[in-house]
């Protein structure tokens, strides 16, 4: 007679709460992080710009080109909380327009360097000592000691000034660093027993970098992605403020700090508040990026 086969349990994996391994690595993860007051600072100032940026056309009083010169230059008031420009702009409608756009060139900057360091270290790493890895090391090297405002304004100046532009080009330039991290990480990860094996077994090398030891790495890249993102837009801050970014009348962030530039005596409210809110957003990045690296690896706790 055939045994009949155990029943299953769907205990498996689960602890008495109900939670599966990767539900409490999620819980651990979400615990660790809520004790830095700081990283929950950050992470609450950003939902709220994000949720601004996504709903700017409900919250913003006026449309983001709507000027009147009768209104330029007129401090804060109840009509207009963070005064209007030197064209009769609402500062506090370009705003809230300019959180999408700031915060856009960030988020495809970030993911653009994000994309190329990761694959870049990821080859590097695991053909180290070869000629691929030599080669490719040189390049990220020759990028990484040219000076990053002057490529940016290299690069900007001979392709056509655009909000997809400033993207493109910060998230080019800005790739290097990870590559390096990500790069030192598998010098070690490739020689575990779970790379040599699926190596014995088969697998194709892209199968071995991308699925078994990429994954491994996933830590490190969330919390360069996220410091990342601040310095692409500060780095879209300076280069607006030096006249190679997104064109006027866009209204970035770094636009509107360079357009009241010249303004600081009669409306200093058209270039300082821009400035709060980008110095505001990088430092909660900033924060929500140590948390992150806190939680994400418990021997970094502090």
């Amino acid at each position: 007679m055939a045994a009949v086969p155990a029943r299953p349990n769907l205990n498996d994996g689960f602890n008495e709460h109900g939670l599966g391994k990767a539900e409490k690595y999620y819980v651990a993860v979400w615990r660790r992080f809520r004790r830095s007051k700081s990283a929950l600072f950050g992470l609450t100032v950003l939902v709220i710009l994000i949720t601004v940026a996504i709903f700017a056309p409900q919250l913003a009083p006026q449309k983001w080109d709507f000027f009147d010169l009768a209104l330029k230059n007129k401090p804060p008031s109840p009509e207009h909380w963070f005064g209007t420009d030197q064209f009769g702009r609402d500062v506090l409608s370009r705003i809230i327009w300019g959180a999408r756009i700031s915060l856009s060139v960030g988020f495809v900057a970030a993911s653009v360097a994000v994309l190329i360091g990761a694959a870049w270290g990821a080859i590097a790493g695991y053909y180290a000592g070869s000629w691929l890895d030599v080669t490719m090391m040189r390049i990220a090297e020759a990028i990484d000691n040219v000076p990053t405002l002057t490529l940016l304004i290299v690069v900007s100046s001979v392709i056509s000034r655009s909000v997809f532009t400033v993207m493109l080009v910060i998230g080019l330039t800005s790739w290097s660093g990870l590559a390096f991290l990500v790069r030192a990480q598998f010098l070690s990860l490739r020689e575990r027993d779970y790379v040599q094996a699926a190596a014995a077994l088969g697998a194709l090398d892209r199968r071995i970098i991308f699925r078994h030891v990429l994954p491994n790495v996933v830590t490190i890249i969330i919390v360069n992605a996220t410091l990342r993102i601040g310095g692409a837009i500060l780095a879209e801050t300076a280069l607006n403020f030096l006249g190679f970014g997104a064109p006027p009348p866009f209204p970035t962030w770094g636009e509107m700090m360079s357009s009241g530039r010249n303004f600081m005596r009669v409306a200093p409210w058209i270039t300082t508040i821009p400035g709060i809110f980008i110095t505001l957003t990088v430092l909660s990045f900033n924060f929500v990026g140590d948390g992150l690296r806190d939680a994400l690896d418990p021997k970094m706790k502090r």
